[in-house]
C-alpha cells in the first residue's frame, strides 16, 4: 500500500482519468462508451449506481464517475459459466476477495451447487424454478422462507416479487434499505407522515441554506456535488456536520464545465465544516435549537419571533414538551457528546436563523446508530421550529443509496406492510395476504442462524457482504435448505451456498430486455420520488441470461400455478401489464404507463410537501426524545481497561455498497490496499504507533463471540480523537448482528466499540487482477 495525500478537487481531470481506466479494463470500449451516453438520458437507462436525481438539462453527460464504473462494470464481455465453475471450487472461491469474484465478469446460465463435489455446474432454467417449488412446496410454514430484495430492483420486478411472496403467505421482506435508510422511514413516518424526503431537486436552486449531516457526495453520490457548488456559487451557505474531513465536502471541478477544467480550477461545495464525534448530530442539533430557542425567547420581548409562530400553530403539535427537553439539555452534555464548542455551535444556528429556505440532508452517518430515530427526528424539529416544511427552497432530503432502493418500498417491498397495501391486494388480486409483521434482514439472518427459516431468495445484492457479522451470516446462509441468488456477477454470497443453491444470472440495467411483445422498459424512483423510465441498450439476445421480472414470474408459476393470482406469463411478457397492476394497487400511480412518456419521468408527489400530514394527529409533530447518555448501546470501559475506540465503517472511492472496483481511495490518499484503519495522529502517537504500522481491532460487546479483523495498516487522518473508520465490507465482521438501532433495528455500522492492538500477523494479500 503506499499513502499520498490527494491535493486535487473532488472530480475534475482525476475522475475523467479514473473513468478512461475504467473504460479500458472493461474489455469493451466502444459499447461503454454508447452507454455512458444513454446514462440517466430520455429514452437510455436509468444508472445503475446512487439514487441522486437529474436536473434534465439538454446536451450533458448525466454520469458521474462512480456511475461510469458502474455501468462499465455491468457491460464486461467477460463470462462466468461452466468452464469456470468446473476449473474452480466453492470452498477456493470462497478465499478470493471480492474484486476478484466480481472481475470474472457477467454470470452466463443459470447453476446449481453440488455439494458432493464443492462445485457449480449447469441446469436448465425449467429445471431450477421446480427445483425452487420443491423446496418452497415443501415447508412447514410460508414464514420459513425469506425473500431478500437489493435497491437495484425495478418496480416492476419488486412489485411481482412482493405478489408471490404474499401470495405464497408470507411479510419476510428483508431488503437492504433495512440496513441503510431504515431509521429515516420510520422518523419520518412518525414526524411527519410519510418516510420520503419532502423537496425536489428544484428546491436545492432557491434555498438560502443547505445543512448536510453524516454524509460523503465525493464517494457515494458525487452528482450531488454540481448541485452543491452551484448552490455556493449564487451564495447560499451550504454548511457540512461530517467527522471525517472528505474532499467533496470541500471543493468540487465540474468535468463538464470547460473553465474550470482548463485552469484546474474549482468551486467549493460548502461554505462552513464541522467535525462532530461519531453519533455527536443530535448533540450538535440540540445545541442549536437551545440557542434559537433563547433568541426567540429574547425576540419576543421585543414583539419580534425567530421561529416561524404561524406555522408551529397551524401544522404542529408537541412543542412545548420538546422545548421543555431541550431546555433541560445542559451544555456539558452537548458540548462533550458533540465534540464541538459552544462557539461552533452559535455560529451554526446563526447561519440557519439567518437562511429563510433551508434544506436539511442526511445519510448512512446518521442513520446507522442506535439512536438514529431520535437523531432524525431532532432535524426534523429544527425545520418544524422555522417552517422549513412545504415551501419551495425547503425541507428535508434523506439520500438514498441504490438506485431504486425508495421504489422497492413504494411498491410493496416492506417486512411491516401499511394496511391500505394489504387492502388493496386483497381487493385487486381476491386473495387476503399475510397479516403479522415480517422479517427484516436482522430477523432473517436470526432465523436462519437458528434454523427456522429454510429458504433464502435473493433478488441482487449481496447479503453476506453488506450485513454486519459477516461470519455470523455465511454460517446462516450455509444452514438454509436452499439459497436462490439472482444476480449479474459473482459475489461472496454465492460462494456461500446453503445445502442446495442456485445461482440465477439476470439482465442488468444496461441490457436489452425482449420478452414476447417486444423490447421492454422498467422503472425506478430516486431520492426526490421521480419514476423514471429506462431501457438498457446491450444486446443479450444470445446469452442464456433472463430479466428479474422473468425469473419472478417463472418461479411464481412453478411455485403457484399459472393463474395463483395472475397469468406470471402475460406479465413476463409485457411489462405495461405490470404496470397496470400497480397503478391499481400503489396510490400515486395512476395512468402509470401514460405518464410515464413524459421526458424526465413524473413526479409521485409527497403528502408533507403539501402540509398533508399523515399522522395518527394530522399534524406535524415534535418528537421529544432525551439525548443519549452514550452514542453507543453500553459503557464499553466496564470490560477493559484498554483506551477504547468508536469505530464506523465507510466506502472507499473505488467502490460502489458491496462491489469494489479496485483498491484505490484517491480523496483520502489511498493505493493498493483496502486493509487499512484511519486514526486521529495523536491517537496513534498516544497508543505507541506508525503510520503504516498493522493493527489488530477487536470488537467490545456484551456476547461472547470474539469479533476481529488482524493486520489492518495504520493511516492518520483528520477524524475526532477516539474515532475510527475503515472500509466497509471489510470491517463488517466486527458489527454485532444484535447491535441495532431503536425502533429501525438498523445495524449500529458507524458508533462500535472496539479495541486496537499491533498486529503480529499480516491479512491475506488480496488477489489481483491485471
Amino acid at each position: 500500500m503506499s499513502f499520498k495525500e490527494y491535493s486535487g478537487s473532488a472530480g475534475g481531470w482525476g475522475a475523467l482519468k479514473s473513468t478512461a481506466e475504467h473504460l479500458f479494463k472493461s474489455k469493451n470500449v466502444a459499447q461503454n462508451i454508447s452507454n455512458l451516453l444513454r446514462t440517466n438520458q430520455d429514452h437510455g437507462f436509468d444508472c445503475p449506481g446512487c439514487a441522486w436525481g437529474e436536473k434534465g438539462v439538454p446536451g450533458r453527460f448525466r454520469f458521474c464517475e462512480n456511475g461510469a464504473k458502474a455501468v462499465n462494470w455491468e457491460a464486461t464481455t467477460r463470462r462466468v459459466g461452466r468452464d469456470f465453475f468446473s476449473q474452480y471450487t466453492v470452498s477456493w472461491l470462497n478465499k478470493q476477495s471480492s474484486y476478484y469474484l466480481e472481475y470474472q465478469g457477467r454470470l452466463a446460465e443459470p447453476v446449481r451447487y453440488n455439494a458432493a463435489t464443492d462445485h457449480y455446474e449447469p441446469i436448465r432454467w425449467d429445471d431450477a424454478f421446480n427445483l425452487i417449488a420443491r423446496h418452497l412446496n415443501a415447508l412447514e410454514d410460508p414464514n420459513q422462507a425469506e425473500f431478500y430484495t437489493s435497491g437495484r430492483t425495478s418496480n416492476e420486478a419488486a412489485f411481482l416479487y412482493q405478489l408471490f411472496g404474499r401470495r405464497f403467505g408470507t411479510n419476510n421482506f428483508p431488503d437492504c434499505s433495512n440496513m441503510c435508510h431504515e431509521s429515516t422511514s420510520h422518523a419520518l413516518a412518525q414526524s411527519i407522515g410519510i418516510g420520503k424526503g419532502t423537496v425536489t431537486m428544484d428546491d436545492f436552486e432557491h434555498a438560502d441554506a443547505i445543512f448536510l449531516f453524516g454524509q460523503n457526495p465525493g464517494t457515494n453520490h458525487p452528482r450531488m456535488l454540481e448541485t452543491l457548488s452551484e448552490a455556493y456559487r449564487r451564495g447560499a451557505r451550504v454548511v457540512a456536520f461530517n467527522n471525517l474531513k472528505e474532499r467533496g465536502l470541500e471543493r468540487f471541478t465540474n468535468p463538464q464545465d470547460p473553465g474550470e477544467m482548463l485552469s484546474n480550477g474549482s468551486t467549493r461545495t460548502t461554505s462552513d465544516y464541522y467535525t462532530p464525534k461519531l453519533g455527536g448530530d443530535m448533540a450538535a442539533v440540540r445545541g442549536m435549537v437551545k440557542v434559537l430557542a433563547a433568541r426567540h425567547q429574547a425576540a419576543l420581548e421585543k414583539g419580534e419571533s425567530v421561529f416561524d409562530q404561524a406555522f408551529i400553530a397551524e401544522q404542529t403539535e408537541g412543542l412545548d414538551d420538546y422545548l421543555a427537553e431541550v431546555d433541560a439539555t445542559n451544555w456539558a452534555q452537548i458540548t462533550e457528546q458533540s465534540g464541538l464548542s459552544r462557539e461552533q455551535i452559535e455560529q451554526a444556528a446563526t447561519i440557519y436563523q439567518a437562511a429563510d429556505r433551508v434544506i436539511v440532508t442526511w445519510a448512512m452517518g446518521i442513520t446507522q446508530h442506535k439512536h438514529s430515530v431520535a437523531m432524525i427526528q431532532e432535524l426534523v424539529n429544527l425545520q418544524l421550529l422555522c417552517g422549513h416544511i412545504g415551501k419551495p427552497g425547503a425541507g428535508l432530503c434523506p439520500v438514498r443509496g441504490h438506485s431504486n432502493v425508495q421504489g422497492d418500498r413504494t411498491v410493496g417491498i416492506n417486512d411491516k406492510p401499511p394496511k391500505y397495501l394489504l387492502d388493496k391486494l386483497e381487493a385487486v388480486f381476491g386473495f387476503t395476504p399475510p397479516q403479522v409483521p415480517g422479517h427484516n434482514v436482522v430477523h432473517a439472518i436470526q432465523a436462519m442462524r437458528r434454523g427456522e427459516s429454510k429458504v433464502f431468495i435473493g433478488l441482487g445484492g449481496n447479503l453476506v457482504a453488506a450485513a454486519p457479522d459477516t461470519q455470523q451470516v455465511a454460517k446462516a446462509m450455509r444452514q438454509c435448505d436452499l439459497t436462490v441468488n439472482i444476480a449479474t456477477k459473482l459475489n461472496r454470497s454465492h460462494v456461500n451456498p446453503g445445502k442446495d443453491a442456485l445461482i440465477l444470472p439476470c439482465l442488468g440495467r444496461t441490457d436489452i430486455d425482449p420478452q414476447a411483445s417486444g423490447p421492454q422498459r422498467v422503472t425506478v424512483e430516486d431520492s426526490f420520488s421521480m419514476v423514471h423510465a429506462s431501457s438498457g441498450r446491450v444486446d443479450m439476445s444470445d446469452e442464456q441470461m433472463r430479466s428479474e421480472p422473468a425469473i419472478v414470474a417463472g418461479i411464481a408459476k412453478a411455485t403457484l400455478g399459472a393463474l395463483n393470482p395472475v397469468d406470471w406469463q402475460s406479465l413476463a411478457d409485457n411489462y405495461d401489464r405490470i404496470r397496470d397492476l400497480i397503478a391499481q394497487v400503489i396510490p400515486g400511480f395512476d395512468n402509470f404507463n401514460q405518464r410515464l412518456d413524459a421526458p424526465g419521468g413524473f413526479y409521485l408527489g409527497n403528502s408533507a410537501r403539501e402540509l398533508n400530514w399523515q399522522t395518527a394527529n394530522g399534524k406535524a409533530n415534535f418528537r421529544t426524545n432525551v439525548l443519549p447518555a452514550s452514542v453507543i448501546p453500553f459503557d464499553p470501559r466496564a470490560l477493559t481497561k484498554k483506551p477504547v475506540f468508536i469505530l464506523q465503517s465507510m466506502r472507499a472511492n473505488d467502490q460502489y455498497n458491496t462491489t469494489v472496483y479496485g483498491f484505490d481511495d484517491r480523496y483520502r490518499g489511498i493505493h493498493g490496499e483496502r486493509e487499512v484503519v484511519f486514526l486521529n495522529p495523536a491517537d496513534i502517537e498516544a497508543q505507541g504507533l506508525q503510520a503504516g504500522d498493522r493493527i489488530d481491532i477487536e470488537t467490545l460487546w456484551t456476547d461472547d463471540v470474539k469479533r476481529q479483523v488482524i493486520g489492518f495498516k495504520v493511516v492518520p487522518y483528520l477524524i475526532p480523537k477516539g474515532n475510527i473508520a475503515a472500509y466497509f465490507p471489510e470491517s463488517n465482521a466486527l458489527v454485532p448482528l444484535s447491535s441495532t438501532g431503536d425502533i429501525s433495528d438498523t445495524p449500529t455500522s458507524k458508533s462500535i466499540a472496539v479495541v486496537i492492538r499491533p498486529s503480529t500477523l499480516s491479512p491475506p494479500l488480496a488477489t489481483t487482477v491485471d
